[in-house]
């Protein structure tokens, strides 16, 4: 991972904590400093950056709130929960992306995780929303696909696609009863939620099926 990326759309974690939790407050700087702690990127070793924000050892910071036992130190105990968030993502990234990543190879693939994952982390409480933004930011920064990045959007908007058809809210069916029973005046007709209408220039449904096998 890139570890000079700092974490997007969190408040900033405090500067130091109080030796004692004597309030809410107390409570909600230690959780800022949990979080920042979890979701800074990895090394490229899948370690724990030895620098912390600000620039002080994390050694140092990880002290201030996790206690040692008698087979970890402060710092690896804090590594564990950290590389278990990050490996938790990738899973995720991989489970979803199984086209995308055949088309791209594994190390093409895990370059643009990194990249997607350090510009849009994770601020959902479900990992179903992990690549909602995906096909975008294959827009945004099409280096990471080229020279298949027309091809990478429409197979990444198909996935996202799959998600959404899977894991989306599915209203009552429309029955001829129940079109007989209302007013055509009142009578209003939607798509359920979880469908999709996709506009691709390739096979890409059969192309995915075909990788998962």
């Amino acid at each position: 991972m890139k570890p000079g990326i700092r974490a997007t759309g969190l408040k900033p974690p405090p500067r130091r904590l109080p030796v004692r939790q004597r309030s809410t407050a107390d409570l909600a700087a230690l959780q800022r400093m949990m979080t920042h702690a979890l979701v800074r990127p990895l090394t490229a070793a899948d370690g724990m950056q030895a620098k912390w924000i600000d620039g002080r050892p994390m050694t140092a910071v990880a002290n201030e709130f996790i206690k040692p036992n008698d087979r970890l130190t402060s710092f690896e105990r804090l590594e564990l929960y950290n590389r278990m968030y990050w490996f938790r993502l990738i899973e995720c990234f991989y489970d979803d992306n199984p086209g995308l990543r055949g088309l791209l190879g594994e190390r093409k693939f895990a370059r643009l995780m990194q990249a997607y994952l350090a510009k849009y982390p994770s601020r959902s409480f479900t990992l179903r929303n992990l690549c909602a933004r995906l096909e975008q930011f294959l827009g945004e920064e099409p280096r990471w696909t080229a020279p298949r990045t027309r091809l990478a959007r429409q197979i990444a908007r198909f996935e996202w696609a799959q998600t959404v058809a899977f894991d989306s809210a599915s209203r009552p069916v429309l029955t001829a009863d129940n079109i007989a029973r209302v007013p055509p005046t009142r009578l209003r007709l939607g798509l359920q939620p979880h469908l999709t209408l996709l506009a691709l220039d390739w096979l890409v449904d059969d192309y995915v099926i075909a990788i998962k096998q």
